[in-house]
């Protein structure tokens, strides 16, 4: 499992199988207790949440959009 970002106790990741056929662009945030999704195209978007309150999915979304590129170009390094 790719770890892209770690920030404040969250993990930014996506898994080595995303699904055959893949999964669209995406990253998972965790932390203890907590995991959700985001779509990153064509806007950051959430997937699914398990565990965070709302203002926590607000800042991550914030971070995802900031890191965007960052985390397509690792996705993309990785499966090509």
């Amino acid at each position: 499992m790719p770890v892209v970002l770690r920030h404040k106790g969250f993990r930014f990741h996506f898994f080595a199988n995303e699904g055959d056929p893949r999964e669209p662009v995406h990253i998972h945030v965790s932390r203890p207790g907590a995991t959700l999704k985001f779509w990153l195209s064509p806007q950051v978007e959430l997937a699914y949440n398990r565990g965070f309150d709302a203002r926590t999915i607000a800042r991550l979304q914030t971070l995802v959009e900031q890191h965007v590129e960052e985390f397509e170009d690792a996705w993309n390094d990785f499966f090509s």
